[in-house]
C-alpha cells in the first residue's frame, strides 16, 4: 500500500536562512506561509514535501534525520559539490567525509551534512551488490574491493 514517503517536516531557528540553503540543495520552495513561519518544498519528480517549521526565539529545537535519495553518479561528486555550495560534508560512522561511505546491509552509498540547525542530512543511493553484513561501515571504495576478491 505504502509507494513513498510524501513528506517530512524539521524545525528550524532561522527560516529565511533555511530556506536559502533548501534552496541551494534544489528544493523547490512550494509554498511559503509568513504568519506561520513554515515554508514547504517540493523535491524529485514526484514532488515529495519538506516542511521547514521556524520555532519561537527560545525554544529548543528538535533535530532530525534524512535523505535525499540521489543516483549514484550523483553520489560520487556529492562531496565536491556539496563543498561547492558553501556546505561542509561531516564525519559519520567514525568516518571523514573523504568519499560516500556504504551501509553494508542495504547495500547503500552514502554521504552526510547538516542544515544550519545541525538537522543531520544525507545523500543516499542504492548500490547493485547483494547486501553482506561486514561488521563495520566501509568507504565505497572498500566495498568495491571487496567485491572484486
Amino acid at each position: 500500500m505504502i509507494n513513498n514517503l510524501y513528506e517530512t517536516h524539521i524545525q528550524v531557528t532561522n527560516l529565511e536562512q533555511s530556506i536559502t540553503f533548501y534552496k541551494k540543495l534544489g528544493l523547490e520552495l512550494a509554498h511559503f506561509i509568513e504568519e506561520r513561519r513554515v515554508a514547504f518544498f517540493y523535491m524529485g519528480t514526484d514532488r515529495q514535501m519538506l516542511g521547514v517549521w521556524e520555532v519561537p526565539s527560545g525554544a529548543v529545537v528538535r533535530k532530525s534525520h534524512f535523505a535525499f535519495g540521489v543516483d549514484l553518479d550523483d553520489l560520487l561528486h556529492a562531496t565536491e559539490w556539496l563543498k561547492e555550495k558553501g556546505i561542509q560534508p561531516i564525519q559519520s560512522f567514525g568516518k571523514e567525509p573523504i568519499e560516500p561511505l556504504v551501509h553494508p546491509w542495504m547495500p547503500a552509498a552514502a554521504v552526510y551534512f547538516e542544515d544550519p540547525d545541525g538537522n543531520e542530512l544525507e545523500f543516499i543511493a542504492w548500490l547493485q551488490e547483494e547486501p553482506k553484513d561486514i561488521g563495520y561501515v566501509p568507504y565505497l571504495s572498500e566495498w568495491i574491493e571487496l567485491h572484486r576478491q
